[in-house]
């Protein structure tokens, strides 16, 4: 059987060893063109190949349950289940999502796209199957570092108190330190401990000890301690922690054998209540550049295949806006030790590996977890430090509670820096930073600003530094800058609150917030291409806003125009027409920005003329909106 043939997953049933590692040469393959041709994640993919073929080995996915956490190790998941037509369009406008949408195929049982989520989805389905009275399978598959999310251990306490629900959870632990663990002892431990007369032992020992004279229903410590030990024969160290939250433990289990997958999992499914299943994987198997450099190669820009290498640039790249934050935050870093950058398992991402990289008693990684991240640098500010947490605006969400309650109410100075805010591109929906503005605007005692370009982004890198009467976050678009001329010191803090004119005009007011700055300039351009003189104002700060600067120009104006790369509700736009009202200025206000509405996956171009957020479209839509009140409008 050919890979093209398997349209259903079923299809891999009562196939061969041998046939099945065909069919995981093939997926890996088809695997590594599309990425190397469009981009994506590769590694975590070709590290479950295995795994995804032992486990569907043994389920019935008309009925079964499967939920992958995070999602962008699912690709050979997406591949078996209907989507190998189609895999080539991954990650590209209207093709195959790089996460896991409930929309997209009835296979993909649960939306993934942050991590830790999937053992508290699959639970909530386990226990809606038992209260239906329903019988199917369900299983979690988590990666090791998802595993560290808070919510994934909240979601292991709360199953393991549910001995008669049955659920898998299986923990993809690629993390090579594990790897002496896997091997014949490992394996025949498992297999004693998962024998029917092991098994019968440990469940029936304590009836069995009852009908002993002088014992009955009363244990002594020394025949608990009996009886535990005969529950931890040949269990693990890790899995003495697991059986001790609730869990039956299997493992550790070699990751691409797959003789060796079919048959514990299959085992694992005939044990009642909550069971894990340790399985040993290597991320980026099968490509030896990928397995060498498991960080770089977790996702790659189209790239070549047999090289490994990025495929070069048409032409030379303004930097990112993260690599001009980091060497920003390094240089002033070096500097000052009480400056502590901050990530949620993000270091490359962020670019604050970076600042690991030269200063590394000034960087911490708490691992995927916001929560913990947030109250962290709210205690390290309590105690005179800098604290500067670098984390992806949708990432930040995760952590709203904590933003509020340790942080806001409490007035103290962290400093967010919210990269990839706006529209990100391929990622698609669970990853665009659409609401950044809105969900911190409303907080009290917050600060929120956002550079026009990557040289102003250095000045507020320092403001954010030096700002210390409570918090400040400052957001950045993913992607490079404009190409202006960059410092390497010397840079002045911008005043909190205040913006600046850009260009001057009697027409119509646009305000610019971030990164929608420079496509108003060249709105205002076309604009005047029609006989409309526009005055720009580059906000710089959403709260405070500069009302003393934005007020009296929308007065004498009398026509405004918002733009935000972020959603319209609560946001910016929000923000100046909120301050028209309350001071009394009678001015009509055109938002343009996101609306209510999901950002799919494509490129940030493709995306932003959906929305009409191209400076010919917004100055079309000007030119409409105000069209009685331009008189000089050429039409």
């Amino acid at each position: 059987m050919h890979l093209s043939e398997i349209s259903h997953p079923n299809q891999l049933h009562g196939l061969s060893i041998h046939q099945l590692e065909e069919i995981a040469r093939q997926i890996r393959e088809k695997h590594l063109e599309t990425v190397a041709t469009s981009g994506g994640h590769l590694g975590p993919g070709l590290g479950v190949v295995e795994l995804t073929l032992g486990l569907y080995q043994t389920l019935d996915l008309d009925r079964d349950k499967v939920l992958w956490d995070v999602g962008h190790q699912a690709y050979p998941h997406k591949i078996i289940t209907g989507r190998y037509q189609n895999f080539h369009t991954l990650r590209q406008k209207d093709g195959v999502a790089g996460y896991l949408k409930r929309c997209e195929s009835k296979f993909d049982h649960f939306g993934a796209g942050h991590a830790s989520t999937s053992i508290s989805a699959a639970l909530g389905m386990a226990l809606a199957r038992d209260m239906k009275g329903e019988n199917f399978k369900v299983a979690a598959i988590i990666g090791d570092g998802a595993l560290t999310g808070g919510m994934a251990l909240e979601a292991i306490n709360h199953a393991g108190h549910l001995p008669k629900t049955n659920m898998l959870v299986v923990l993809n632990d690629n993390e090579m330190s594990i790897s002496p663990n896997v091997g014949a002892i490992s394996r025949y431990l498992n297999k004693m401990r998962l024998s029917p007369p092991i098994q019968f032992l440990k469940d029936n020992l304590e009836e069995q000890f009852k009908h002993i004279p002088f014992v009955g229903e009363t244990f002594t410590p020394e025949m608990e301690r009996l009886k535990e030990g005969m529950k931890r024969l040949a269990v693990s160290k890790v899995g003495a922690v697991i059986e001790e939250l609730g869990f039956t433990y299997i493992g550790p289990v070699d990751g691409h054998n797959l003789e060796e997958l079919i048959t514990t999992f299959k085992q694992a499914h005939e044990i009642p209540g909550p069971v894990l299943v340790h399985v040993s994987t290597t991320k980026g198997k099968g490509y030896a550049v990928a397995e060498e450099d498991q960080v770089g190669y977790h996702a790659q820009n189209p790239f070549n295949l047999a090289t490994g290498k990025a495929l070069p640039a048409n032409k030379p790249k303004p930097p990112k806006y993260s690599k001009v934050f980091a060497h920003t935050l390094v240089k002033l870093a070096e500097n000052n030790p009480k400056i502590i950058g901050i990530t949620a398992a993000m270091g490359t991402g962020t670019c604050l590996d970076k600042l690991h990289a030269k200063l590394p008693k000034q960087y911490i990684d708490v691992g995927i977890a916001e929560q913990h991240a947030v109250t962290l640098a709210a205690g390290l500010a309590c105690e005179g430090m800098r604290p500067v947490a670098g984390i992806y605006s949708t990432f930040l969400q995760r952590a709203y509670d904590q933003i509020i309650h340790d942080v806001c109410i409490q007035k103290l100075p962290v400093f967010f820096c919210l990269d990839r805010a706006g529209i990100v591109g391929a990622d698609g929906p669970t990853h665009q930073g659409m609401y950044d503005i809105a969900y911190l605007r409303c907080i009290p005692n917050m600060v929120i600003m956002a550079p026009k370009d990557e040289g102003e982004l250095q000045r507020m890198v320092v403001t954010g530094i030096n700002y210390t009467d409570g918090p400040i976050a400052m957001r950045y678009p993913r992607g490079n800058g404009y190409g202006v001329p960059l410092m390497e010191e010397g840079w002045e803090a911008i005043p909190i609150g205040k913006g600046e004119i850009l260009r001057n005009g009697d027409d119509v007011l646009i305000l610019g917030y971030g990164s929608m700055v420079h496509p108003s300039m060249q709105t205002a351009e076309i604009l005047s291409e029609h006989g409309i003189a526009a005055t720009v104002v580059n906000a710089r700060f959403v709260k405070p806003l500069d009302t003393e600067l934005i007020l009296p120009l929308a007065q004498r104006i009398g026509k405004v125009v918002t733009m935000e790369e972020g959603c319209l509700m609560g946001g910016f736009g929000s923000a100046v027409t909120e301050a028209l009202m309350d001071n009394n200025v009678l001015a009509p206000v055109l938002r343009l920005g996101v609306p209510d509405k999901l950002v799919d996956h494509a490129k940030p171009d493709e995306s932003k003329a959906d929305l009409g957020l191209t400076p010919s479209q917004m100055a079309e839509r000007i030119l409409q909106s105000f069209k009685s009140k331009l008189s000089t409008v050429n039409v």
